[in-house]
């Protein structure tokens, strides 16, 4: 125990000192997080606010949370492509459900959301104002909700506790109860929404965080990750409550209203109640995986080529949805009835000017540039660059491709009108289910989806496709272990957690999650 302590006291101390002198997250707290000061020194506690802030660009990448949430489901694979995108299998263990606890995504998922805890209790402990600690309990409500979501347990360390002490560790329960609390206690003291910027903590966000808390409250305090699941009526109401308290407001145009979200400008829309900011060839995070990932080298803009959607998911579009299919000039492009420019790309790729032959874009193979559905794990042959249709989510910022100015959108006010309307299938006080399913379907220019839960769980897919919150639909739908394409077999129920990293194991009150 002794020497556990002293490997535990370096960690703390090179975290402390390295944290608040730069953003670089390479050195993490691996056992839990601090409300100590650092040894006496004087914490900028505004400074600090602003790194715990930037935290939030983890989730801009391709990687991490974001891979977790999405890759892990039907929605998305990173299949190997001749030597690209091997990475030793780690792309493909996240969509077959088949990781372990030495995974690295699932290590700097934990190390991200707790380093970033950590900072926010810093502010928080450490003589902030007023408005900077309710901002501070806000971000540490988010980042705690990841963990739970993800993790299960929390770790957590009482105020002027030694950091040499094993941090004490919250049930999922308890953790759940803990938000709750800390968002109900805050919410009033935040700001209201600033229009044009909704980068920081603001009411809504709370409001919208304790309706997704509430919502997925029957998960969170099952007796066991894979249930029975149990959606109290009294939640559910909660949850229209909170949605019903949001202040923004829905673009309804056709087409445009939707994509608007996700231009290099969206910090204008409305539609978005919190977000993280980046700004056009300055600081920001890695936006520009969202278009890169997916996008052939020969594109313009120039990618990756790895990401694709699944032929069963992407099925689940009409041709006419401007969700999945939409023009925006500048672009390279498909050429159908509906003229793609970000979206789902399917089909031979054509570079700017004329569709014509002389303008069809190919592979490093010379061979035609043409995205099939078809998709394996591994790719080979004529279409190894070139299986699986591509998802463009963020409307390329043609001004700045490596430092965009799109927003990274963390909350919107179309998933927020979604949980309301499942929380009142599920039971819960209100109404107005068919006019939400209704205004989503005719600004996506389709019929609306059937007013049941299977239809709710349908829509969700459409609207939020690639947005971060698949796999917590699934969960609470019952559908993430599934036998699904690419993943012929129903999975473990230990899959419904990620593990706890061997690192994080130092602390003696953490144990892994059940089946690891």
């Amino acid at each position: 125990m002794k020497r556990n302590n002293i490997i535990k006291g370096l960690l703390y101390l090179g975290v402390v000192s390295f944290s608040i002198g730069c953003t670089n997250l390479d050195e993490k707290i691996l056992d839990g997080v601090s409300n100590d000061t650092s040894g006496g020194g004087t914490i900028n506690t505004a400074a600090t606010l602003v790194s715990a802030y930037e935290g939030l660009r983890d989730f801009n990448g391709q990687g991490g949370v974001y891979a977790l949430n999405e890759m892990s489901t039907d929605a998305m694979v990173g299949p190997t492509r001749g030597g690209d995108w091997d990475d030793n299998g780690v792309w493909r263990q996240i969509h077959t459900q088949t990781w372990a606890p030495d995974h690295g995504e699932v290590k700097n998922a934990w190390n991200s959301l707790l380093s970033n805890v950590y900072k926010c209790n810093l502010v928080i402990e450490n003589g902030g104002t007023a408005a900077q600690v309710a901002e501070a309990r806000f971000l540490r409500a988010w980042y705690y909700y990841n963990v739970v979501d993800l993790f299960g347990q929390v770790p957590y360390r009482p105020a002027g506790s030694s950091s040499l002490d094993d941090p004490k560790v919250w049930s999922r329960s308890e953790a759940t109860d803990f938000i709750i609390t800390e968002l109900e206690a805050i919410v009033n003291s935040l700001p209201a929404r600033t229009a044009n910027d909704a980068s920081i903590a603001n009411k809504d966000a709370a409001h919208f965080l304790l309706a997704k808390v509430y919502l997925n409250k029957g998960v969170f305090k099952a007796t066991a990750p894979a249930g029975p699941y149990t959606f109290d009526a009294a939640d559910m109401t909660k949850v229209v409550q909170h949605v019903d308290a949001l202040t923004n407001t829905l673009d309804t145009t056709v087409g445009t209203g939707y994509w608007n979200n996700f231009q290099p400008n969206n910090n204008t829309s409305n539609e978005i109640i919190w977000s993280s900011k980046n700004i056009q060839g300055g600081a920001g995070g890695g936006m520009q995986s969202k278009w890169r990932m997916c996008n052939h080298y020969n594109q313009t803009p120039d990618g990756w080529n790895g990401f694709a959607t699944v032929a069963d998911y992407y099925s689940n579009f009409n041709a006419a949805d401007k969700r999945a299919h939409f023009a925006v000039p500048g672009y390279t492009y498909t050429v159908d009835a509906n003229g793609r420019g970000v979206g789902f790309l399917e089909g031979q790729m054509y570079k700017l000017g004329t569709v014509s032959p002389a303008n069809a874009l190919k592979d490093r193979n010379n061979n035609p540039l043409n995205f099939t559905s078809a998709i394996t794990l591994i790719t080979s042959g004529a279409t190894l660059e070139t299986a699986g249709v591509r998802g463009i989510k963020y409307v390329p910022d043609a001004a700045n491709l490596s430092n965009p100015d799109n927003d990274l959108i963390l909350m919107r006010l179309s998933d927020a009108l979604l949980m309301k309307a499942e929380a009142i299938t599920r039971g819960g006080t209100g109404t107005g289910v068919a006019t939400i399913l209704s205004n989503l379907a005719t600004r996506a220019g389709v019929s609306a989806a059937a007013a049941t839960l299977d239809g709710i769980y349908a829509e969700r897919g459409r609207e939020l496709w690639w947005e971060g919150w698949r796999r917590n639909d699934a969960i609470r739908y019952g559908k993430f272990l599934a036998a699904r394409a690419l993943k012929p077999y129903a999975s473990d129920a230990k899959y419904l957690l990620y593990p706890i990293p061997a690192d994080a194991l130092f602390n003696s009150n953490l144990k892994q999650n059940p089946g690891y």
